[in-house]
């Protein structure tokens, strides 16, 4: 994912929070400074978490991050505000708001951002990265370049494969579907045995089939929850 797609989201998060502080009776700059506050916990949360394997790991993970986060907010409020109203950038020093030493609205809070970045990323990685790279194979003994994001889908043939693009083009090649999926990377997914698609241009045609670029493709019993979760993001 681009840096500026990151830093975007990041944005839109602290201007959410932000909004919801000053509902609270905040003003712009504490609403602000309090926001920040949740984006590197969220963070912490949504890299931290998968790797805690059990699940005693998570609850402590989850306490950890909570009380990180009423700490440092009980210290804005007792400390910051001081300094900032000293230079002008801030109303009196405030009361913490009780729901911001909640620690059911910090996790809903401090989940929604984690859970938003995760999905966004996912989004914005499907349908951008692929956007300006290119890939170069050998087609009936000649060199072919194709920008990435014009291949539609490759199907499998046993003994080689076909690369077919968003305009029906189509090519052969002789590496396999396995080799071109690590190729290919984010963006693709695979769907069958035989056939790897590009997600941003697949819908969901019938339970086992997905069409893409016309054409109805089959979906194997072992792909089917992937494809189904990939397809309902996108």
């Amino acid at each position: 994912m681009s840096i500026a797609g990151r830093i975007g989201y990041w944005l839109a998060a602290v201007a959410l929070v932000a909004a919801i502080l000053a509902s609270l009776d905040y003003s712009p700059a504490q609403a602000v400074l309090v926001g920040l506050i949740f984006c590197p916990c969220a963070l912490v949360l949504e890299y931290l978490m998968p790797k805690a394997r059990k699940p005693m790991d998570k609850v402590y993970l989850s306490l950890a991050v909570l009380v990180s986060v009423i700490l440092v907010i009980l210290i804005l409020h007792h400390s910051v505000w001081v300094t900032l109203t000293r230079e002008g950038y801030s109303r009196p020093e405030k009361e913490v708001a009780p729901m911001l030493v909640n620690p059911a609205f910090l996790g809903l809070i401090l989940t929604a951002l984690a859970i938003g970045d995760y999905f966004w990323s996912k989004w914005f990685t499907a349908r951008f990265k692929a956007k300006g790279r290119t890939v170069t194979f050998f087609s009936e003994r000649k060199s072919v370049t194709l920008p990435v994001d014009e291949i539609a889908y490759v199907e499998s043939n046993d003994t080689e494969v076909r690369i077919v693009t968003r305009s029906g083009e189509s090519f052969r090649n002789k590496t396999g579907i396995s080799q071109w999926e690590n190729l290919l990377g984010d963006g693709f997914l695979r769907i069958h045995r035989s056939y790897l698609v590009h997600v941003s241009l697949a819908a969901p045609s019938t339970p086992d089939t997905v069409l893409v670029a016309g054409k109805e493709l089959p979906v194997s019993r072992k792909y089917k929850e992937a494809v189904k979760a990939a397809l309902q993001e996108g």
